[in-house]
């Protein structure tokens, strides 16, 4: 019998009541559902709500069940319509009467807003701790290339000189600020939503903060109605996943790139690499692709918890059933993305010698020959024109930079010193760089240390 069934008169259909049911999904919820019960069972019992004694039987059985489902001694069925009824008419199976006094005083809605809180709150910190082990990972890695010269770009064209290092602390600073965001986000989901029943609270004279406290939140929602209406923490949470997952896809993205033999900059490990059925020569950067890939389901999960909420009236609608499907495989999603990427990362082969022939057989020093003009007192709009030119006479006689003579460069302009041929080399213009932040060799090393430490 339904725990609600004595409004009607007639069963539901079977197949409606397997289109209704959640209990597959939120089997996932289980413990934080016997958690939040347990702490609403001691607040009814401290204010004099239930019987000291039927309480306690409430509390031990819940606690007993805790412990099968730990041990794998019992499972949830797939014959109920959601945990918070499983769990309940598991209880009346057991204690009988006074497990239907365990659900006074609250409903679903709020219930399943505890629990969905409680298990985003778990979910931001393992996603925070699991950034933090990979910035490690990166931390690391960088270190060891610190002097590993390479051609940055803009437009997928050669630019201007960087490290390897230097471009491991671009996606370091991205991975914090991502940290950072799931911090704010755990701030604002860190309110206690028991207690707003099934919209407008209840008559019984409960204790919110007890629960609260028992349950470590740090405070409480202040709104019954927003309480069981908002989905905000979980749509944030997916948003923050979403950019973390941007951020694993550009470095995957260059990670494919860069494993071409057309860079050769990388070779990824053979743990992290298939091959092919047909082509035996294949050596493919398939976890890289997958990461990359993988985004775009963060995005899609993001936009279907959007486009749930956009027309829901106040309060609950069982639309908002829908929410767990997306939040889970979001947040399972990432979690598995950041350690494939991690061990990927610690264990790639990359390859400083080429990356230091890519950067020394370039232009990439254009910009650096253009200042010097320009601290010798040409304006930087007409040394930038005259660099240009020398570049295309470059280009036009299949020569580099670094190959004119301080002759070449002086009869294109007397601003050019005779230390202006010299100039024409990436470690040099690295060592040239003072600005916080630049790719200078000291300045990363420092910038890593701090990260590490």
């Amino acid at each position: 019998m339904k725990l609600w069934s004595g409004r009607f008169s007639k069963e539901t259909d079977n197949e409606a009541d397997i289109f209704n049911s959640s209990i597959g999904l939120d089997k996932r919820l289980v413990f934080y559902d016997i958690k939040g019960s347990v702490a609403h069972v001691a607040m009814l019992e401290k204010q004099n709500i239930i019987d000291s004694q039927e309480a306690q039987m409430i509390i031990s059985s819940l606690k007993q069940l805790e412990g099968e489902l730990e041990r794998g001694e019992t499972e949830i069925g797939d014959g109920y319509e959601d945990i918070h009824m499983a769990i309940e008419e598991i209880l009346t199976e057991r204690i009988g009467e006074p497990a239907k006094r365990m659900h006074t005083a609250r409903s679903r809605n709020d219930q399943v807003a505890l629990d969905m809180r409680m298990y985003a709150l778990d979910a931001s910190i393992d996603i925070i701790e699991s950034l933090e082990g990979l910035v490690k990972i990166l931390g690391r890695k960088a270190l060891g290339h610190l002097d590993t010269v390479m051609p940055g770009y803009t437009h997928m064209q050669k630019a201007q000189p960087v490290t390897l290092a230097h471009h491991f602390c671009a996606y370091i600073e991205m991975f914090l600020r991502d940290i950072s965001r799931f911090e704010d986000c755990k701030r604002r989901m860190d309110y206690m939503p028991l207690g707003s029943g099934a919209l407008a609270a209840s008559t019984f004279d409960i204790d919110r903060e007890f629960v609260a406290k028992q349950l470590g939140f740090s405070g409480l929602t202040k709104n019954s109605m927003d309480s069981v209406a908002d989905r905000d923490y979980l749509i944030e949470l997916c948003f923050c996943v979403s950019l973390a997952m941007m951020h694993l896809s550009r470095f995957c993205e260059e990670i494919v790139l860069w494993s071409t033999e057309e860079f050769g900059f990388v070779s990824v490990s053979d743990a992290f690499s298939t091959g092919s059925s047909m082509m035996p020569q294949k050596k493919n950067p398939d976890m890289a692709e997958l990461i990359r890939g993988k985004a775009g389901r963060s995005y899609g999960e993001l936009m279907a918890l959007l486009t749930m909420m956009k027309g829901l009236p106040m309060t609950y609608n069982k639309d908002m059933q829908e929410d767990k499907q997306a939040v889970f495989s979001t947040v399972d999603n990432v979690l598995a993305c950041v350690s494939i990427f991690g061990k990927m990362i610690a264990t790639a082969d990359f390859k400083p010698d080429t990356m230091r022939k890519s950067a020394y057989e370039s232009f990439v020093c254009a910009t650096d020959l253009a200042e010097h003009l320009t601290k010798n007192g040409m304006p930087f709009r007409d040394a930038h024109y005259v660099v240009g030119k020398l570049v295309k006479k470059c280009i036009d006689e299949d020569r580099l930079l670094f190959s004119l003579t301080i002759d070449e460069l002086q009869r294109e302009s007397e601003y050019f010193g005779e230390d202006a041929a010299s100039l024409v080399d990436p470690e040099r213009s690295l060592d040239a760089k003072s600005a916080i932040g630049s790719p200078n060799k000291e300045l990363v090393e420092s910038y890593l240390k701090n990260i590490l430490a």
